[in-house]
């Protein structure tokens, strides 16, 4: 009787392990495509914010309930214009402006000016200084993203001056973003969050 006890929860367990491990794929599955995302950072565009190889961890829900505020890391979807990958890629950048913000470089201490406002950068990479004026205006349902090494990076700034001065092609659309990146988690050494910068809580709105 003992043995015929021990061989019925043994027997019970190999036959639902193919049941758990379809349910633990399957969770794993719904939570990559709806819910978070890892991404690994390929150039140095994000410096030193960001660093080559680091893993970041992304929130792909919090903008099916909000839009994209000023000073989060988001990833998105790269636009033809912005990618020489013809099955398209992913970016990730800092919004700097949102729809109806008014974006202007530089003021006398070569800072954005953001709805009159100017704004404090201290993620920028060192030395690194914007290398063209610009004044521009978002459009509604668009971003205006650059990245933290403004000198290395392929963002609305440098496909403004591309395109002739295009605000859409420089911008890209809200429907575009797949999500805020909100941690690096690897290397472990570098784990920190990624949180907005307080000094975009001084930026008026438009």
């Amino acid at each position: 009787m003992i043995d015929e006890q021990t061989d019925k929860p043994r027997s019970s367990f190999w036959k639902e392990l193919p049941i758990l491990l379809g349910v633990a794929i399957l969770v794993a599955v719904l939570v990559r495509a709806f819910v978070l995302q890892t991404f690994f950072i390929p150039s140095p565009s994000m410096e030193n914010t960001l660093q080559i190889d680091d893993r970041v961890l992304v929130n792909k829900l919090v903008y099916d309930f909000r839009s994209p505020h000023r000073g989060e890391v988001i990833v998105f979807k790269a636009p033809l214009e912005w990618s020489a990958n013809p099955d398209g890629e992913d970016f990730i950048k800092r919004v700097i402006g949102v729809g109806g913000d008014h974006v202007v470089c530089c003021d006398a201490q070569e800072r954005l000016v953001i709805n009159g406002k100017s704004l404090e950068e201290p993620y920028i990479f060192p030395g690194d200084k914007t290398a063209e004026e610009f004044d521009i205006t978002v459009p509604k349902g668009r971003l205006w993203v650059m990245g933290d090494h403004r000198e290395a990076s392929g963002d609305s700034l440098e496909h403004w001056q591309q395109s002739g001065q295009d605000i859409t092609v420089a911008t890209i659309p809200e429907g575009d973003v797949v999500g805020r990146a909100f941690t690096v988690f690897w290397p472990v050494g570098r784990a920190t969050w990624l949180s907005v910068p307080e000094q975009y809580e001084a930026i008026p709105e438009p």
